[in-house]
């Protein structure tokens, strides 16, 4: 049994599509889990409430921890430290494997230019300082206690399906309606970006993979280092429009727009993602295993066509 602890959500979903590859016993968990494949077992908990995680794992050979908590710092600190604790917990009663869906807010500001697994861990936000302690809860529990767990580490994602995505609310969804895109501090300013299919089906090999466990693993991402003006050029021409007009963002605005987007709420602390070059190196994952990255180009067109329809 492989199963999916946040099921409901982008990765979730695109994970359920791929496990079927390496196993037809997949169990969905998430509070209302929706089928993806014929043969999926659905069990609706509330993974926040006291006792569920052990009910979610017991019978697991792999677990994927992706949940999406809500984008909010008192959520993340009530609620991320006793999900992982619950989940490691679980894993080691059950002897089922873990795989960690992570971002890149634990890592050194300094070095976002060029990020790798071996980056410094210094975190520079309060999320990033959650983000550092359940993935330390993880190793520690690889180095200390017999867990089989990996990290498998994702650049900001996009693709079909994330609606609430900054990308989705600012750039997509103003290009629809004949507004002009938003951008963060600076678009002429390098960022990297990871395909969400890309993130998910690698994902699902590195859960299949006996070598790859007790790591932490870049998932594939474009080599290319585009700015956030090139990339909105790419979604705007699959609008049809040439030399779009960027409305850029100070970070006193980012507040007022929470009234509208509340995502906006949450990013003042993240502005430091935005004011500098940010590079995700995925060259570990891809020497491994021989696959490269969905180039921004293919990855936008596909997205916007499913934002369109």
């Amino acid at each position: 049994m492989q199963t999916i602890l946040g099921a409901n959500g982008t990765i979730g979903k695109i994970l359920a599509q791929e496990l079927p590859a390496y196993t037809d016993r997949i169990r969905l968990v998430s509070r209302n889990p929706i089928r993806v494949n014929e043969s999926d077992e659905l069990l609706p908990l509330d993974l926040t409430q006291p006792g569920t995680v052990d009910k979610a794992v017991q019978g697991s050979d792999i677990v994927y921890l992706v949940v999406g908590l809500e984008y909010s710092l008192k959520v993340w600190e009530q609620y991320w430290p006793a999900l992982m604790r619950d989940t490691v917990n679980a894993c080691l009663k059950h002897g089922a494997k873990l795989v960690f869906f992570d971002n890149v807010y634990m890592y050194d500001k300094s070095h976002l230019s060029h990020l790798t697994e071996n980056t410094h861990v210094n975190p520079p936000s309060r999320k990033g300082a959650v983000r550092k302690k359940i993935s330390d809860m993880l190793l520690e529990a690889v180095r200390d206690m017999g867990l089989q767990g990996l990290i498998a580490r994702s650049a900001d994602f996009y693709g079909p399906g994330n609606e609430n995505n900054f990308i989705n609310q600012m750039v997509l969804k103003n290009l629809k309606s004949g507004k002009k895109p938003m951008w963060f501090v600076g678009p002429d300013i390098k960022h990297s970006f990871t395909y969400t299919h890309d993130a998910g089906k690698a994902t699902a090999l590195l859960g299949n993979t006996p070598d790859a466990y007790g790591q932490v693993w870049h998932l594939p991402t474009d080599t290319r280092p585009v700015t956030g003006k090139e990339f909105i050029s790419m979604i705007a021409s699959e609008f049809g429009i040439k030399d779009p007009k960027i409305s850029i963002l100070p970070k006193w605005m980012l507040r007022p727009l929470g009234l509208f987007i509340p995502v906006m709420k949450e990013m003042p602390e993240m502005m430091y993602q935005y004011d500098r070059d940010y590079f995700f190196d995925s060259s570990k994952f891809t020497s491994r295993f021989g696959i490269k990255a969905t180039p921004y180009e293919e990855g936008v067109r596909v997205t916007c066509q499913a934002y369109r329809n």
